[in-house]
């Protein structure tokens, strides 16, 4: 016959070993979605580094008029386009992408369209280093580009795929926080600046 205190004792190790539980999930999700958060930031300014260097090229007058305008336009829209974020004490909380896909999507068609191989390599021959390092600034802040939005979207599934275990459902460990979602556009650099 089982004693009373052998079962309470077995009731509290149990008790606490479910509530120590809990508390490790909750708080993993919690450093899993700071980590989403925290890439977002990442990649919302390696976007506007690359934006920035696009418009320098732009208006340096390297470029002819028609790419120089293409260039200009997609890059001051992805500028003015900046991760949206509900006005709270903490910065990072609750932001997300906001529909941004196409705009930067569209500075990196309009990159490639601007700068084929043969206008880089006209391009570093006859101007200066001014527009040279904006070559490579465009280059460099593209690489950054696609390695934060690999990070994001990596954490993303992550934290997608801790909160789908059925006891952080059940206890719904993820409080208020919302469900981050993956982004996807074309971050694809000119052929010519990427290697």
């Amino acid at each position: 016959m089982v004693d009373v205190l052998q079962l309470a004792t077995f009731l509290v190790i149990l008790v606490i070993g479910v509530a120590w539980y809990l508390s490790y999930s909750a708080a993993r999700l919690d450093r899993l979605h700071a980590k989403v958060e925290g890439a977002m930031s990442a990649l919302d300014a390696a976007l506007v580094r690359r934006a920035e260097a696009a418009l320098e090229l732009a208006n340096s007058g390297a470029l002819d008029p028609a790419s120089a305008l293409l260039v200009a336009a997609a890059a001051t829209e992805s500028i003015e386009r900046t991760t949206e974020q509900p006005v709270t004490g903490d910065l990072l909380e609750g932001q997300h992408f906001g529909g941004r896909e196409q705009v930067e999507s569209d500075l990196s068609e309009a990159l490639r369209a601007a700068l084929p191989g043969e206008v880089v390599a006209g391009l570093r021959i006859r101007h200066g280093d001014l527009v040279v390092d904006s070559l490579d600034r465009i280059a460099a802040a593209g690489l950054r580009v696609q390695l934060a939005r690999r990070f994001h979207n990596d954490a993303t599934r992550e934290v997608r795929r801790v909160r789908a275990k059925r006891s952080v459902r059940l206890f719904r460990l993820w409080g208020y926080a919302e469900l981050p979602a993956p982004v996807s556009f074309d971050d694809e650099l000119p052929p010519a600046l990427a290697s």
